[in-house]
């Protein structure tokens, strides 16, 4: 079915469906007081994240590994939108010292921050460790995000407080969750390379991670009664550069190919995102998941309340410990 679901999938109780766009889910609200961090926004559904809040009035911070690549993009946002606000700083998703140095730089800045796009990923590369000692697709996807909304979240709480607006944190997970169960939480377990599977099993292992981690995180948030909201998504099947691994593959390439016609385009595919970040329909929706701008129920791995807890936890001691032993 989840090939399909561009096609068939109905407008739900949103308002919004499959076929939406980014562009479509925001139009006419003005994000001019708001401010918003879009990591992976150099590229695919982040970047179209990117433009459609900026066009809609927001200041957008894009993280970039690289200054070059951070100020090209800038370039090409402006060039369709020369008022759009639009700053470049670096950082490195699965480094956690760069992580870190970007949270501090952010934080000692005076700027607020309202929203919180988890968006960056890798999907089903070849074996490969972060320089912290950890299978990238997990240090990437999940560990980064990870660190950088626990070094961030002061800011968010403080801005809610300050502003008088509730802030958004929304993760970017994927159906591929469905893959994953709940035997994995241990470091040697992740990093087993003669059990690496690049898409079936880490891949599909960092996007449960994306969603534990906003349902936990939301948890936290409620109880101490902050105004900010925590909520994950699938925003469906795209065709952008997360497939450029799969391709290498021949039999994988023919199988991308003969399905793409079934894909969303990116505006779609950045339409999930943008609902979460910025429609008021969503106001005080916290800790749930989403598909095609309307809530889903994921698996009972995902929901379930104690193995969020318990990899707040994993993913806590193995921050501190990496941290450590550089």
């Amino acid at each position: 079915m989840g090939f399909f679901r561009r096609w068939v999938s109905p407008v739900g109780s949103s308002g919004f469906g499959s076929s939406s766009t980014a562009e479509q889910v925001t139009e006419g609200i003005d994000a001019s007081h708001l401010t918003a961090i879009v990591t992976g926004g150099t590229s695919g559904i982040g970047k179209e994240t990117a433009r459609v809040l900026a066009l809609r009035g927001a200041r957008v911070i894009i993280p970039a590994r690289t200054p070059e690549g951070g100020a090209e993009v800038k370039e090409s946002l402006l060039r369709e939108n020369p008022q759009a606000r639009i700053d470049v700083m670096e950082m490195d998703l699965s480094s956690l010292s760069s992580v870190a140095s970007f949270a501090s730089r952010f934080c000692a800045s005076s700027q607020p921050l309202h929203i919180l796009i988890n968006n960056g990923g890798i999907m089903a590369c070849p074996f490969q460790l972060s320089r912290d000692g950890v299978e990238l697709q997990f240090a990437t996807n999940h560990l980064g995000h990870f660190l950088l909304t626990n070094l961030l979240l002061e800011k968010m709480k403080a801005t809610a407080r300050e502003a008088g607006i509730q802030g958004r944190i929304v993760s970017v997970s994927s159906a591929a969750h469905r893959r994953s169960d709940a035997t994995w939480f241990d470091l040697d377990k992740i990093n087993n390379r003669s059990d690496y599977k690049p898409f079936a099993v880490a891949y599909a292992r960092s996007k449960l991670a994306n969603i534990l981690h906003a349902n936990e995180l939301s948890r936290r948030l409620q109880e101490e009664k902050a105004d900010v909201t925590a909520n994950s998504l699938h925003p469906g099947l795209i065709q952008t550069n997360l497939f450029r691994y799969l391709a290498l593959n021949a039999v994988t390439r023919s199988l991308v190919s003969l399905v793409t016609p079934f894909f969303k385009t990116v505006p779609q595919g950045a339409a999930t995102t943008c609902y979460l970040a910025l429609h008021p329909g969503v106001r005080d929706v916290s800790g749930k998941y989403f598909s095609d701008c309307n809530e889903v129920t994921p698996t009972s791995y995902a929901t379930d309340g104690e193995l969020a807890k318990k990899l707040w936890a994993f993913s806590e001691g193995l921050v501190e410990k990496l941290f450590k032993s550089t």
